[in-house]
């Protein structure tokens, strides 16, 4: 069973490399320093202000497989998630996305793709019959992330889908923390963050910036893995996490440690009610989630009004 307590070196179900911990208790000096805040990094108990580090370094390190090992882990159906929060986001031509932990753009190329397939978008057939302008109200995406190994990745992926952003004016990669966002408020109108919120070391602060840049009538919508309602189901689900997952993380990526680290993280997120009143106290107005898989992941919703 685990208590919190800091944790080094192997357990019933994994460890946390030293490479993620570098805690001190004494100064240079050998005197005992300030108390330190402290939080979570999987079920490690960490200085606040070293965490945003440390999960930098866990997706440094998957990045380059990070889109693969979603495929093995989820066996393909994170596909269906993510394309269940687009179809309850439903975008139209005109609206405007800041898509944080958006690193490797799966969420933002949905929403564009979602808007070119709106009975309200009517694309320009150009001379050369490319049709790649439109007449239609201008839609963008901005994809977010901390992590610029991610944003690099992404940026390959979309020469790929189509979407260059050199040229197509409606995607944008930013890097920058979700706690402290470089943009005016009341700016976007859609925000979208997926399995992306548990990494950070301040949820209400990270809640509290999506309601400031949103604009009013905007929408907050949250893909996250949660919590699985049911014993037998919790049980099986934690066996696989457990047992599982690191493991094809050291065989699929090199790297038991990231895969043990994003395991755990899950296990210490809020409860689903927990979390949609985290978002009620940010200011969002009719809050709702629903599960998705029997509760492995969750979409909550929230409008600022």
């Amino acid at each position: 069973m685990y208590n919190g307590l800091k944790r080094i070196g192997s357990s019933t179900y994994g460890y946390i490399s030293r490479r993620f911990y570098s805690t001190t208790g004494v100064n240079g000096e050998g005197q005992s320093q300030k108390p330190q805040e402290t939080t979570h990094f999987g079920f490690q108990t960490v200085n606040k202000e070293e965490k945003e580090s440390m999960v930098k370094g866990v997706f440094d390190s998957v990045s380059s497989n990070y889109d693969l090992m979603n495929d093995f882990m989820s066996m393909g159906i994170h596909r269906l998630w993510k394309d269940e929060l687009i179809k309850t986001l439903n975008p139209v031509p005109g609206s405007h996305l800041l898509d944080v932990a958006g690193g490797t753009g799966d969420i933002s190329f949905r929403f564009l793709d979602k808007i070119k397939q709106s009975k309200y978008y009517f694309p320009q057939i150009n001379q050369d019959g490319s049709g790649q302008s439109s007449t239609s109200l201008p839609s963008s995406a901005t994809v977010f992330d901390i992590n610029q190994s991610m944003l690099d990745q992404g940026k390959k992926r979309g020469i790929l889908n189509g979407y260059n952003d050199t040229t197509d004016p409606s995607i944008d990669w930013v890097h920058g923390s979700a706690e402290q966002l470089p943009f005016q408020s009341d700016t976007f109108n859609c925000y979208t963050i997926s399995f992306g919120i548990r990494n950070c070391t301040n949820i209400e602060k990270v809640l509290q910036e999506a309601h400031r840049v949103l604009k009013k009538g905007g929408r907050f919508l949250c893909l996250e893995f949660s919590h699985v309602p049911n014993p037998l189901l919790k049980f099986a689900y934690d066996t696989y996490s457990f047992n599982v997952i690191p493991i094809m993380g050291q065989l699929v990526a090199g790297d038991r440690d990231s895969y043990q680290y994003l395991v755990e993280s899950i296990r210490k997120f809020p409860t689903q009610d927990n979390f949609a009143k985290m978002i009620e106290n940010a200011g969002f107005k009719q809050v709702t989630y629903k599960n998705l898989s029997f509760g492995v992941c969750s979409i909550h919703s929230g409008f600022k009004l």
